[in-house]
């Protein structure tokens, strides 16, 4: 991981270095430099923003900064980041950029970059960005504004893949949804999508004001959802959050069902039908065991990587797979897209639903779930978590009473200046004690305000 570079992208507070409007427009330019330099000639770059209001003055400072560097730039206006990536592969564009901070809070916003492929850019040439904006003032070209006008036949062209292709001769008619966009990039194009194959529709949280992104809404607050969907007698519920990577469902009982589930339903529909590459799966270690026994049982095999769907993908283009993904719904089917696209994965979970003939419930409820509490600890560093030695006394205690029985995950966020503590095991009191003790123990070596 760079300086500036996390697990996604560059992400912090708009405004603030480095996603001030200068240290952006040092990273626009540095990108088309870095491009130009790699290509022998001006990139193409495709940009596209989610609801927050800082988007339309970061987009405007990237593209002058990748314009004034001689890079030509397309803007798709607001769009969600698997569109990004999409429109960057099939327009066979240099790079795409998305100003968005995914399931963040408004304030905070972030620049991820995708190559051709629709991978996330690689770290070399993150790296020599990092180096860009980093140099001397004199290295730069005054900066010159370019007029920049969202281009609406992108969109379309996205929604057009998603409808035409992922959707082919998947007919939605009779099926009730209800749709929580989170007030963000999905806020226009998810009703038109399942409105074009015939769902019928309740669409709640897109009405976004540039300040209420995710706010109690869309993934990462399904409650709300939850209760339309039993008030609608609605067949599912899709929340995304505030960039529509991610996608939780919710069954026509109004139970939760989250990417460990989405990943077992789909496993299971696709092996079954003798489609499942490799008789594998891709999850991360924050999946949850019961997902593991599962399918094991079914006789696939759970791999597991780092937290991060840079980690999935780069373990599905390896050994191979079909899909893999997070808990969070971050999903990849790498046959179809190499970013996590939450509106893919609605559609293959709702095409299971219609070629099975099964409820949603039924359908998620093939394995049991282990109890599992995560606690987030806000810290004021991140030092080696091996390197706090009570930490160290504690974590071999509570690892010694798992023992066979359980899993400690202890991890800090690639986005944000927390450490997760996650304990997983049969008792659920027992685990909430130990996950407790720890997080105490991190606040009291670590914590923000010590």
């Amino acid at each position: 991981m760079g300086k500036f570079f996390g697990t996604d992208g560059i992400r912090g507070e708009a405004g603030q270095f480095p996603l001030d409007e200068h240290t952006i427009e040092r990273i626009g330019y540095a990108l088309a430099k870095v491009l130009a330099i790699r290509l022998k000639r001006p990139p193409q770059i495709i940009i596209g923003c989610d609801t927050r209001e800082s988007g339309d003055w970061m987009e405007s400072a990237i593209a002058r900064g990748a314009s004034t560097a001689g890079g030509k730039v397309q803007s798709a206006g607001i769009i969600t980041t698997p569109g990004v990536a999409y429109l960057t592969r099939a327009l066979d564009a240099d790079a795409g950029v998305v100003i968005s901070a995914s399931h963040n809070p408004y304030q905070d916003n972030g620049i991820k970059i995708f190559a051709p492929s629709g991978k996330k850019l690689d770290d070399e040439a993150e790296l020599a960005i990092e180096r860009g904006i980093e140099s001397d003032a004199a290295g730069f070209a005054t900066m010159h504004e370019e007029p920049l006008h969202a281009d609406a036949q992108l969109k379309e062209k996205y929604l057009a893949f998603l409808r035409g292709e992922i959707g082919a001769g998947l007919n939605l008619s009779g099926q009730k949804l209800v749709l929580d966009c989170a007030n963000g990039a999905s806020y226009e194009l998810a009703p038109k999508l399942f409105a074009a194959l015939g769902a019928d529709l309740t669409i709640i949280n897109a009405d976004p004001t540039g300040r209420n992104i995710n706010l109690n809404s869309g993934s990462l607050h399904p409650e709300k959802l939850q209760a339309a969907v039993l008030d609608a007698k609605a067949n599912a519920g899709l929340a995304f959050d505030g960039d529509a990577d991610r996608l939780l469902m919710v069954d026509e009982r109004g139970q939760l069902v989250d990417g460990d589930q989405m990943l077992f339903v789909m496993a299971e529909h696709l092996a079954e039908r003798g489609k499942l590459a490799g008789n594998r799966v891709v999850a991360t270690v924050m999946s949850n065991m019961g997902l593991e026994v599962a399918l094991r049982e079914r006789g696939i095999e759970l791999v597991r990587t780092s937290v991060g769907d840079k980690n999935v993908l780069d373990e599905l283009l390896k050994n191979g797979g079909s899909i893999g993904g997070e808990q969070s719904g971050h999903i990849i089917f790498p046959e179809i897209s190499l970013a996590g696209d939450g509106m893919i994965t609605a559609l293959e979970m709702l095409r299971v639903m219609t070629e099975s003939q099964k409820p949603l419930s039924q359908l998620a409820g093939g394995f049991t779930r282990y109890p599992q509490v995560t606690i987030n600890v806000r810290v004021a560093s991140k030092p080696p978590l091996d390197s706090i030695a009570p930490l160290q006394q504690a974590r071999a205690r509570v690892e010694s009473e798992l023992a066979g029985k359980g899993r400690l995950l202890l991890r800090y966020s690639g986005t944000e200046n927390l450490v997760r503590v996650m304990v997983e095991g049969a008792d659920e009191a027992s685990i909430q004690g130990q996950a407790e003790s720890l997080a105490q123990l991190l606040k009291e070596q670590i914590g923000e305000g010590r």
